[in-house]
């Protein structure tokens, strides 16, 4: 094998790639890219048998083949090299000589026989959807995504299409995240559940432009398509909760606010909280005010948000980072919280009446306090 190729050009496919790639594996070819030189383009690929990621640039190709090179190291070659055309070929015992202006490397490289070959994604559904709209999707619900795998259903996110709506739903048990958005071209009606570490590299992989994503559903892997970059990960299977049946529809209370003011309040209260110095947010909603209270063994915080509605005085208590993220989340000038009563979910939608986004936070069982 032998091609010369963008530097630029090759880090990006290198860095892309390297996401999927093992970080430690009994099998040394798990941490290794595939180079593979066509015609007059190279495949990179990146796979851990959990998510693979494939992206596709042109070269000049003067001799066909593949070989696999470890990534890191690869990686760490590249990114140092000057910013000219590199060549790379392979010779004898797979041993491979990178080259740049003055800089030169002979790396030792892998059979591409002992790399395991990525899954077919046998197409059941697809849909399309623009690459700005999707990354906002997942950036908007991923945050909530579980990390407990004893339930492992909920350590993905739920995607469902229904007459053109493509609806994203994460949970983790104390929380939901909602987003929904319509697809360029109409697809069947249908639902998967994606690993949320396999969509943290789709967000960080399609970008935010223009381009249109296809999302493609096998019987056992998603495929996500974008320019020249593919990503196949494993569906997960099992029971999502149904969600639909657990977020209240109406609320006793209905409060609307600024989301950036409530937001900056939240965070203010948050200051003297930590992973070591735990302590809910005390929320009391009264007649045009939200206050908001704090305390650990280092001191305590307060802060006040204009709102409009009277909650009549409700107590209640909220995870500060769960808020938060929340209320960071929400792609909405103004939100509208709709609240029963201090043990019930704190449901957060649009305040213009629209369905496009839903987060559901439980409360957290407040002490009594006497400050």
């Amino acid at each position: 094998m032998k091609l010369i190729c963008s530097k630029n050009e090759l880090l990006t496919a290198v860095s892309t790639a390297s996401r999927a790639a093992a970080q430690k594996s009994p099998v040394p070819a798990l941490e290794g890219l595939l180079l593979e030189a066509f015609e007059d383009s190279v495949k990179i690929s990146g796979y851990d048998l959990k998510t693979g990621i494939v992206t596709v640039f042109p070269a000049e190709v003067k001799e066909q083949g593949s070989i696999v090179l470890n990534a890191r190291l690869f990686g760490e070659i590249i990114r140092r090299l000057p910013n000219d055309d590199v060549t790379i070929a392979t010779g004898e015992n797979f041993m491979t000589h990178i080259s740049c202006l003055m800089s030169e490397f002979d790396i030792l490289g892998m059979s591409p026989v002992d790399y395991p070959e990525l899954p077919s994604v046998d197409t059941r559904h697809s849909l399309k959807i623009e690459a700005a709209k999707l990354r906002s999707m997942i950036s908007q619900t991923n945050f909530a995504v579980s990390y407990d795998e004893s339930r492992p259903i909920h350590t993905g996110s739920l995607f469902e299409v229904d007459n053109g709506i493509l609806t994203v739903v994460a949970v983790d048990g104390f929380r939901l995240a909602l987003r929904r958005e319509q697809v360029s071209e109409l697809s069947d009606k249908c639902s998967f559940v994606v690993p949320g570490a396999a969509l943290s590299e789709v967000e960080k992989i399609i970008g935010d432009g223009d381009d249109v994503v296809t999302v493609s559903q096998g019987d056992k892997h998603i495929m996500f398509i974008s320019g020249g970059n593919v990503l196949i990960s494993r569906r997960l299977e099992g029971e999502f909760l149904n969600y639909k049946n657990s977020i209240p529809r109406e609320g006793k209370y209905i409060i609307e606010a600024d989301r950036r003011s409530l937001a900056e309040s939240v965070d203010r209260v948050s200051l003297i909280i930590n992973e070591k110095l735990k302590s809910p947010i005390r929320c009391t909603f009264g007649d045009g005010v939200l206050k908001m209270l704090s305390y650990t063994a280092i001191g305590k915080a307060s802060d006040e948000c204009s709102v409009s509605g009277d909650g009549e005085g409700l107590e209640i208590g909220f995870n500060n980072r769960y808020l938060s993220e929340a209320l960071k989340a929400a792609p909405a000038d103004t939100v509208k919280l709709m609240l029963t009563s201090s043990v019930s979910p704190c449901v957060i939608v649009p305040a213009d009446g629209s369905d496009n986004f839903i987060y559901m936070i439980l409360p957290v069982r407040l002490k009594s306090y006497e400050g």
